[in-house]
């Protein structure tokens, strides 16, 4: 006969199964709906707010508006792709926002975690992770979400979390800006003064007569065969006089017309990096494009009490079956003498 029932239990025979035992199951799925109603109602509501954003393609001001060597590849107006959304999401993920914005909101203290606590700066992390988070979407925009207690507390999170993001990455540039400022602007001043010297040197030869040295020479010497051939000695000593100062001071002049030549163009790259260095080391410019700011909910988002009922209904009965199946088991073993 146990052999027949054990047939019959095992070919799933679910449907007798359930009315044989549906008295405890029905009062175990109400009871568990009525406590998972009641406890519903005690879990305290959160609002969300939610900021949408995409994040600016290029973090270089100079590059995008001053740079002659851009070619169209930097746009101050165009959307960033994954990379930069990474970043975003690095950014927003840092101790500076959460820190900024756990004082600003008092956190500590809206979360109900008590100050003299040995671990509340561990609560506080996880209350934070819990209640804000931030994810990258399929259009490679990111979002800011905030679950509170507070409908406007929640928007105002949201909304200081994505000017705080300026603030960060601005500061983070602006480190490596200004160290770079700083030598852009003393390379640029040194080599400004070298050929400040070297233009002063150059007026000083051409006071002296030495201005174009190859075309002198060469008129110089046509003269002098003209001096020679009308018999002026007096024009011939004078050209010497001035020849003998050209190849006294001509290899001079020379050398510093060449220097300054390639000492300008170097001068002039220098002006464009310094320019560049300046606006990046001093603007301050949106590293995001938001699509959404974060406004007050109107309604609760959390918690959804028929989800809770329901699921919990279904494990109370589940788990109801189970017990069951093992009550019925054990039975049977104990009536073959196995127990």
């Amino acid at each position: 006969m146990s052999e027949n029932n054990q047939e019959v239990f095992d070919s799933t025979n679910l449907l007798v199964f359930l009315l044989k035992w549906k008295k405890p199951l029905i009062i175990l799925c109400v009871s568990a709906a009525i406590i998972s109603s009641a406890v519903s109602l005690i879990i305290q509501e959160k609002f969300k707010s939610v900021v949408v954003m995409f994040p600016a393609s290029t973090n270089s001001l100079s590059k995008a508006l001053i740079a002659e060597s851009n070619g169209g590849k930097y746009d101050v107006m165009s959307f960033g792709e994954e990379e930069q959304a990474e970043q975003m999401l690095q950014v927003l993920n840092s101790d500076h926002i959460r820190t900024r914005i756990c004082q600003k909101y008092n956190l500590l203290d809206h979360y109900g975690i008590d100050p003299n606590d040995s671990y509340k700066n561990t609560q506080l992390a996880e209350q934070y992770s819990s209640n804000i988070g931030f994810r990258k979407t399929k259009f490679q925009s990111v979002e800011i979400i905030v679950m509170d207690i507070s409908r406007d507390t929640a928007a105002l999170i949201a909304n200081d979390i994505s000017s705080l993001l300026d603030t960060v990455m601005n500061k983070m540039q602006k480190q490596r800006a200004v160290k770079a400022l700083e030598i852009v602007e003393g390379e640029y001043k040194e080599l400004e003064d070298f050929m400040n010297v070297m233009n002063d040197s150059l007026t000083v030869l051409r006071k002296l007569g030495v201005n174009d040295y190859e075309s002198q020479v060469e008129m110089y010497t046509q003269e002098s065969a003209k001096a020679l051939v009308s018999g002026n000695q007096r024009g011939v000593d004078a050209i010497e006089e001035k020849m003998k100062i050209l190849s006294e001071y001509g290899s001079a002049y020379m050398q510093l017309s060449q220097t300054i030549e390639f000492q300008t163009e170097r001068l002039a790259n220098l002006r464009l990096k310094y320019k560049e260095a300046r606006v990046d080391a001093t603007a301050q410019i949106p590293y995001k494009f938001v699509v959404n700011s974060a406004f007050a909910a109107e309604k609760k988002s959390y918690p959804v009490r028929w989800l809770i009922v329901v699921v919990s209904t279904i494990s109370a009965f589940m788990f109801g079956i189970l017990m069951i199946i093992a009550i019925e088991n054990y039975n049977q073993l104990r009536a073959q003498g196995k127990l």
